[in-house]
């Protein structure tokens, strides 16, 4: 259910033109708002290559599945074309652990902020976020936050510099291509399927506790887009059920959940250079001819493709590390089998499983976390000011928003 309070609209002069910013409408906005997304370079930067996204047709996908969301768009009026959309962004709002001490505060997340490359540098981008944040603080709000690509200058500056941000934590997008080949399975590792209602006791008692861990993390798992949670265990590890699990666990273990990006957005590399798409035309070849060899052959990533995401990823233990590998070669091999042509997760930078993460760093990003303090109404009470808390080991990355 979309929940938006904001109808007031609001100009920004901008040399003749008069820049409104107001609440997203489908019928009247969507066009306009693919065009924007079209015009914008998104996702990390590939050397020099970079992503576009596709929405599959529904610009609100990325947070329709969060509790509470919202969409404002930038009309330009008076211009040259006319009434043009010039300018979006999302927000959506939840409840998360914000700390070892189990506390949980409510925060917002501002994501997709997209502005037309004709009409940067007027002010369009941080009129959007403070309409946005009037929301936020709308629905009680404590906290925003908004992740950004480390070498997005432009973008860092407007939340640091204009928006009043501050620089939080500094997670890892890692990604994986899909292969045209199974990997073999660990022989060293059992990897079980939880039900719904075993993964959310799991997460509940064992990573309750990781910064960003969403209170509804019910409604997480039991989303059509939630492929399954599985753990891995060491080989010859009996499972009778969560409660026993969670009461003698094993010596190492390790957790993660699947979420299907697949059927919410598509992504595409563009500006490829020739040769790297015959290279890599190449290795899909020789692995159709000879399956046996396990030839890294990389997928077609120069057309619209999908991705699996990994997320909730935890353990205990020594061998925790060897068990995540174990899970992400069993999520490789699901998606392939549902026509994903990447996996990827997002992981902290002091994250101990980051080791056992198989990824390309080619492929990959690094990310900045900003975080803002709506009011100073709430109080500092028993957790402070968490934005200037020092991170932990792990955060968990809500894939309602990647």
């Amino acid at each position: 259910m979309v929940v938006a309070c904001l109808t007031e609209e609001e100009g920004v002069d901008g040399g003749g033109e008069v820049f409104l910013v107001r609440e997203f409408d489908g019928g009247r906005h969507r066009a306009g708002v693919e065009q924007v997304e079209r015009a914008c370079e998104v996702g990390p930067s590939v050397g020099k290559l970079c992503l576009f996204t596709d929405l599959l047709g529904d610009p609100l996908c990325r947070v329709r599945h969060s509790p509470a969301y919202l969409m404002l768009v930038a009309e330009a009026v008076g211009g040259p074309l006319g009434t043009e959309i010039v300018g979006v962004v999302r927000g959506c709002v939840k409840t998360v652990a914000s700390g070892s001490s189990q506390l949980f505060s409510k925060v917002a997340y501002l994501l997709g902020l997209r502005v037309s490359p004709r009409h940067r540098r007027r002010g369009i981008g941080r009129k959007l976020v403070e309409r946005m944040e009037e929301w936020f603080r709308q629905m009680g709000a404590e906290y925003a936050y908004v992740a950004t690509d480390c070498d997005n200058e432009p973008s860092v500056r407007l939340f640091t510099d204009a928006c009043g941000y501050a620089k939080f934590r500094t997670p890892s997008v890692l990604v994986h291509p899909v292969f045209g080949h199974d990997l073999a399975p660990s022989r060293r590792a059992t990897v079980v399927l939880l039900d719904t209602s075993e993964a959310e006791l799991l997460y509940r008692r064992r990573l309750g506790s990781v910064e960003f861990f969403p209170r509804d993390i019910d409604a997480v798992l039991s989303n059509a887009l939630s492929l399954g949670t599985f753990l891995a265990v060491p080989h010859g590890t009996g499972w009778r059920g969560a409660e026993e699990f969670l009461a003698a666990p094993p010596a190492s273990w390790a957790v993660a959940s699947l979420w299907n990006c697949k059927d919410a957005f598509r992504l595409e590399v563009r500006g490829a250079p020739r040769l790297w798409r015959a290279a890599a035309r190449a290795t899909r070849v020789a692995d159709r001819a000879a399956p046996w060899l396990g030839i890294p052959s990389i997928p077609n990533l120069f057309e619209s493709f999908g991705l699996h995401f990994v997320y909730g990823l935890g353990g205990d233990g020594p061998a925790a590390p060897r068990l995540a590998r174990a899970l992400f070669r069993h999520a490789h091999n699901v998606a392939r089998r549902a026509g994903a042509r990447v996996v990827a997760t997002e992981v902290g930078a002091c994250e101990p499983l980051r080791a056992g993460v198989p990824h390309w760093p080619r492929l990959g990003a690094d990310d900045l976390w900003c975080i803002k303090r709506l009011a100073d109404g709430y109080g500092d009470g028993a957790l402070g000011d968490w934005s200037k808390a020092p991170p932990g080991q792990s955060i968990f990355v809500d894939p309602r928003e990647f």
